[in-house]
C-alpha cells in the first residue's frame, strides 16, 4: 500500500508516527493509499525547518522572491493537468471542475508575483519641523494553514503564496483525506527554486492541528472548514497569541426576482447547486423564489437536474461526481430523510443512486426540495451536499429579510432586471460576498474572499491584499536627524 508522507526542507520524509489513515477513491469506495498521522516528533522536526528557513528567507528582497514565484506559476501551468488528477482521483469531482479549481488557486499565485508593489508602504516628509514618517509591512515568522477536503489544491493555494511572498514560511496541514496533491505543489515550488524549509507539508488528523494551534512559535492560523471547527480553531488560537482568520460553513442564498431571465436563473443555480457535488463553501444551497415565478422555476430545475450526468471523474461527460465518503453520503441522505419528516416537498429524490460498475462509490444524486421554511433544519444547517431548497417569498422584503436573517453570512446572488432592486440588495444585505446575476460570487485572486457573521472568525479575509495585510506586520517609523533637533529636552508632546 502507498505510504503518504511529510514534506519537510525540500523532501518526502518518512515520519516518525507508525500511524496511518486510509485514503480513499471516492467513486470506488477502494482504499488507494494512507497517509501518516504526524506525531509529535514529526511536528518538532517540521517547526524547526519552518523556524531556520524563516531567519533566510525574511532577509530575501520582495522582487527575488516575487520571481522564484513567478518560475513556480510556470510549473503549475506545465503539471495543471497532473495536478487536476490528483484532485480528482482523491476527492470525486470531475476532471474539468479539478481543472478550474487549480486555476483559480493559480490566479493567486499569479497575483503574489506582484509582491514587491503590495509590500510598499506610505511615506509623509514633514509630518512635524523636520520630522517624516513612513509605514513598512514585515514578515510574521512561521505561518501555518488548515485546509478542508473540497479543494485541496485551489485552498490552500488561497493561503501560502501571498504568506511565503511576504517574507514567512508555511507549514500546510492539508485534509487526510487527499493529501496527496499538496506533497506535488510543494515539490514543485522546491523545482522552481524555493529555499528548503520555506513550505513544509504536515499530515495528520485533530491530533496534529492541536499541536500547531498551541505551539506559540507559530504566528497565524489560516482555516477553512466548518463553523464549529472554525469557532474552535479561532478561540485556541487566539488563546495562544496567534492572528486568525477562520473560514466557516455556509448557507448560500440565491433570490430570484420576477423579473429575472429566468433561463440565466436555472443555469447558474444549477452549476451552483450541483457542481462539485454541492461540496463548496460558496455552494448555492437555497433558492429564494420571489412571486409567481416560483413555479416555473422549480419545475425547470426540476427538468434539468433530472439530467445530469452523475458518474466517476474518469467519464469526461461527467457534470457531478460522488462525495468524499460513505460517511459523508450517509450523512446527506441523514438530511434528505429529515427534510421530508419536516414537512418539505422532495421534488428530486438523491438517495440510493447506483452508478453501474461504481456500485461501491459515494453517490449520491441531485435533490431538489420545494416548500422549504426557515424553521427546517435543512434549511438551517450547512448540508455540504447537492441539496437544493426552494424557499417561497411573498416579496423582495421578505427575500431579503430571510438573506439577512440567517446566521452564516458567506455568499449570496441576486437574479433581477432592475438596477435599483440590485442597488438597494448590495448595499444592504449583510452578507460577505453578493453577486447580481452571477451565482457564485467568489471574487478574482486581486480582491478578498470571507464572509460575515458565523461565516469568518478574524478581521481579515483571505488573498487579495486582506491577505497581505494578514501575513505582515506594520511598523511605522518617525525619524529626525541630528543637526535638525534644537538644543535641550523637550517636555510636551510636539504638535509641529
Amino acid at each position: 500500500m502507498k505510504k503518504i508522507e511529510n514534506y519537510i526542507n525540500g523532501n518526502i520524509v518518512k515520519g516518525n508516527s507508525l500511524r496511518y489513515i486510509p485514503v480513499e477513491n471516492p467513486s470506488t469506495g477502494e482504499i488507494i493509499s494512507e497517509a501518516i498521522l504526524s506525531d509529535s516528533k514529526d511536528f518538532e522536526k517540521t517547526v524547526n525547518s519552518s523556524l531556520k528557513a524563516f531567519e533566510n528567507w525574511s532577509q530575501v528582497t520582495p522582487l527575488k522572491r516575487s520571481r522564484i514565484i513567478s518560475k513556480y506559476k510556470d510549473l503549475i501551468e506545465k503539471d495543471l493537468e497532473n495536478l487536476a488528477k490528483l484532485v480528482s482521483l482523491e476527492h470525486g469531482k470531475t476532471l474539468d471542475d479539478a481543472k478550474g479549481s487549480v486555476t483559480r488557486g493559480l490566479e493567486v499565485v499569479e497575483f503574489a508575483c506582484g509582491i514587491p508593489h503590495l509590500l510598499k508602504g506610505e511615506f509623509s516628509q514633514n509630518v512635524g519641523t523636520n520630522i517624516d514618517s513612513w509605514s513598512i509591512r514585515q514578515p510574521l515568522g512561521i505561518t501555518a494553514g488548515i485546509t478542508p477536503f473540497n479543494f485541496p489544491a485551489m485552498v490552500p493555494m488561497w493561503m501560502y503564496p501571498i504568506s511565503i511572498a511576504c517574507g514567512n514560511s508555511f507549514i500546510l496541514k492539508p485534509s487526510e483525506k487527499n493529501p496527496s496533491c499538496s506533497l506535488r505543489l510543494a515539490e514543485l515550488f522546491s523545482e522552481a527554486g524555493l529555499p528548503d524549509g520555506v513550505f513544509n507539508v504536515l499530515n495528520g488528523n485533530k491530533d496534529t492541528v492541536n499541536m500547531i494551534l498551541s505551539d506559540k512559535r507559530i504566528q497565524s492560523i489560516s482555516f477553512v472548514g466548518s463553523t464549529p471547527v472554525a469557532k474552535y480553531i479561532y478561540e485556541t488560537s487566539a488563546k495562544n497569541g496567534k492572528r486568525v482568520q477562520a473560514l466557516g460553513g455556509a448557507k448560500n442564498h440565491l433570490v430570484v426576482m420576477p423579473d429575472a431571465n429566468l433561463e440565466q436563473a436555472v443555469d447558474g443555480i444549477m452549476g451552483a447547486a450541483y457542481g462539485s457535488a454541492g461540496e463548496r463553501c460558496m455552494a448555492v444551497s437555497v433558492a429564494v423564489a420571489v412571486g409567481e415565478i416560483a413555479d416555473k422555476m422549480i419545475d425547470s430545475i426540476g427538468n434539468k437536474a433530472e439530467s445530469l450526468k452523475v458518474a466517476p471523474w474518469t467519464d469526461s461527460s461527467a457534470q457531478m461526481g460522488p462525495v468524499i465518503s460513505k460517511e459523508h453520503k450517509q450523512k446527506i441522505e441523514n438530511y434528505i430523510d429529515l427534510g421530508l419528516q419536516e414537512g418539505a416537498k422532495l421534488i428530486l429524490d438523491g438517495r440510493d443512486l447506483k452508478i453501474q460498475g461504481y456500485e461501491n462509490g459515494y453517490f449520491v444524486g441531485p435533490t431538489l426540495f420545494d416548500e422549504v421554511t426557515r424553521d427546517m433544519k435543512i434549511y438551517k444547517e450547512e448540508i455540504f451536499g447537492p441539496v437544493l431548497s426552494v424557499v417561497r417569498a411573498k416579496n423582495y422584503d421578505e427575500a431579503l429579510k430571510l438573506v439577512n436573517e440567517h446566521e452564516f453570512g458567506n455568499g449570496t446572488s441576486i437574479y433581477t432586471s432592475d438596477g435599483e432592486i440590485s442597488r438597494h440588495f448590495t448595499t444592504n444585505c449583510k452578507i460577505g460576498m453578493v453577486g447580481v446575476n452571477v451565482p457564485i460570487p467568489v471574487p478574482m485572486a486581486f480582491h478578498s474572499f470571507g464572509g460575515w457573521k458565523q461565516s469568518l472568525f478574524g478581521d481579515h479575509s483571505m488573498h487579495g491584499i486582506e491577505g497581505v495585510r494578514f501575513f505582515t506586520k506594520l511598523k511605522t517609523v518617525t525619524s529626525r536627524w541630528p543637526n535638525s533637533i534644537e538644543k535641550g529636552p523637550e517636555f510636551k508632546m510636539p504638535t509641529n
